[in-house]
């Protein structure tokens, strides 16, 4: 059994749909592991959405493009990235007074805001973004 085949098997297994690169440093070293999942985000099993960052992907039926297999959409693969890298997060406002129940509009896009000011990390899953300058 290849690396990449370990590091798909382990994709297709997981229940969370964002993984770090540090994931699969126990099934090869980090060269190694870079080489398979680059392999997989050319098949189109994973998408890159950030530095070390990485979502299962799935095809879209309408579009036929990629897109992040995850029941939430696009938000729920940046809420569950910012967790897994372990920063704090606040939504913006509209988003909040929806969340809470202040208000009936929902917002278009959920924007994510990093309460550190230090982290200057961009990830992105299409057109949703977190520290992206737009």
């Amino acid at each position: 059994m290849t690396i990449q085949d370990r590091i798909q098997k382990r994709v297709k297994r997981c229940k969370r749909s964002v993984f770090l690169r540090s994931d699969f440093k126990d099934i090869a070293d980090y060269d190694q592991v870079g080489r398979g999942i680059r392999s997989l985000v050319r098949e189109g099993l994973l998408i890159k959405i950030g530095y070390g960052l990485y979502a299962r992907a799935r095809v879209n039926r309408i579009t036929g493009k990629l897109m992040p297999d995850n029941t939430a959409g696009a938000d729920g693969v940046l809420i569950e990235a910012m967790e897994r890298l372990g920063v704090d997060y606040k939504f913006d406002d509209l988003s909040s007074m929806n969340f809470s129940g202040e208000s009936t509009q929902i917002p278009a896009n959920v924007k994510i805001i990093p309460k550190d000011p230090r982290f200057t990390r961009k990830i992105a899953v299409g057109k949703q973004c977190v520290n992206e300058a737009r």
